[in-house]
């Protein structure tokens, strides 16, 4: 059993690496923070359950709510300066 889980977290790990590399491309700086929210409350969640997919799923929305909150935090926190580029907060 323990090496069927070594193997499907191999598997995921693949697929998460290969998507975050080529899908993030075009994606906004929010799309990406709840993303990656999504993903590791995703991962998260399917640890704690013992991989039941209502853990996973209630993972996967706890961690988008929280991407979303903490981009939401991080665009309070920055201005652009003089050259158009974005500066943040200290």
């Amino acid at each position: 059993m323990a090496t069927q889980a070594i193997k499907h977290l191999g598997l995921a790990a693949l697929l998460v690496t290969a998507l975050g590399s080529q899908g993030c491309a075009n994606m906004s700086d929010s799309d990406r923070r709840i993303g990656t929210g999504i993903g590791v409350g995703a991962v998260t969640g399917a640890l704690i359950s013992g991989g039941r997919p209502g853990g996973t799923a209630a993972g996967a929305v706890l961690g988008g709510v929280g991407g979303w909150l903490y981009d939401r935090e991080k665009k309070k926190r920055y201005y652009y300066d003089r050259y158009g580029r974005r500066v943040y907060e200290r």
